[in-house]
């Protein structure tokens, strides 16, 4: 998979009229707390609450008339599930979407108001996947792959560009770290244009499949758990590892109870609702697992698609 800067300014072309472009906020008391200049990319104010839209949107425009006719149908742990289903709505195509059984309440019914057929399939991600494959075959439907698509990817890499474009002096972008598409695309965007930012991914410990193949320059097999952060739940590909291994400086974990905090400390500092896999950068930054000191630091908050109750327990535990 070949993909490069003007890819990207391509794909911001085509989305750029629909999506929302997000803020980029200064965080005062996070730079005072780690002595470092932090800056937020708030996609939890994106268009269904995630950035997910933005690679599914790419996406569609690239369908010929044919391939719209049939449909897409797609896998997701729930926002990209929403992206699918959005952007095949604004092009009056059909979409079917799988998500496993786990998949939150808000995201199983922000898919189905957006008019997209709900399929509830498997106990994780790459079990929903293979069902939904089998049923694109089925019915002839273009799958859109959550994070292994170049189309996808390029979408994605809109994030890097709009922020760098904004300011370009930043020394380092934490980026959440699931199948890779995100991060892939933010990498390949901030590379292009200063080689010296350094781009670091952020997981849980309950699904660190990036954090073990990273190192071992392989796909590794890893132990998953059940995770807050479900959005970056799940397997890794080959493609997206071989770009990790060209463009992403490095790969760090965080614990579940350090995602809990991070989500608490962003809703009572500034009332924002942020999902777990959102937080994971937040995280990272306050438990002191990456050395921030006297940097200008992007943070990726990937979405902010979480249940009010469950975020309330999470307050509630963490204060």
């Amino acid at each position: 998979m070949k993909i490069n800067l003007h890819d990207i300014f391509l794909a911001n072309q085509r989305i750029k009229d629909f999506i929302v472009k997000t803020p980029l906020s200064h965080s005062y008391s996070l730079s005072l707390l780690s002595e470092s200049e932090i800056w937020f990319k708030l996609e939890n104010l994106q268009k269904t609450g995630s950035f997910k839209i933005r690679g599914a949107l790419n996406k569609i425009t690239l369908l010929n008339e044919t391939e719209k006719k049939k449909g897409v149908i797609t896998a997701s742990a729930g926002n990209h599930a929403q992206g699918v289903a959005l952007a095949a709505k604004h092009f009056g195509v059909l979409a079917k979407v799988v998500v496993p059984k786990d998949t939150p309440y808000t995201k199983k019914n922000s898919i189905k108001k957006l008019g997209a057929e709900l399929i509830i399939h498997g106990a994780n991600y790459d079990e929903a996947e293979l069902h939904a494959y089998r049923l694109s075959e089925k019915f002839g439907m273009t799958f859109i792959h959550a994070f292994e698509d170049k189309d996808v990817i390029c979408g994605q890499g809109t994030i890097g560009l709009e922020c760098l474009l904004e300011s370009p002096d930043f020394d380092i972008i934490l980026v959440p770290a699931g199948g890779g598409g995100l991060i892939s695309g933010i990498a390949i965007a901030a590379k292009s244009i200063n080689p010296n930012i350094k781009v670091i991914g952020i997981q849980s410990e309950a699904s660190p499949p990036w954090y073990y193949s990273f190192k071992a320059k392989k796909l590794v097999d890893v132990t998953y758990k059940k995770s807050i952060a479900d959005g970056l739940h799940g397997g890794i590909g080959k493609e997206n590892l071989k770009l990790a291994l060209n463009y992403i400086d490095d790969f760090i974990l965080v614990t579940e109870k350090e995602i809990e905090k991070a989500m608490s400390w962003l809703a009572t500092e500034y009332h924002y609702m942020v999902e777990g896999s959102g937080a994971v950068g937040i995280a990272a930054i306050l438990n002191e697992k990456i050395d921030v000191k006297n940097k200008k630091v992007l943070n990726v908050i990937s979405g902010g698609n979480v249940d009010a109750k469950v975020l309330a327990n999470i307050i509630t535990s963490n204060n």
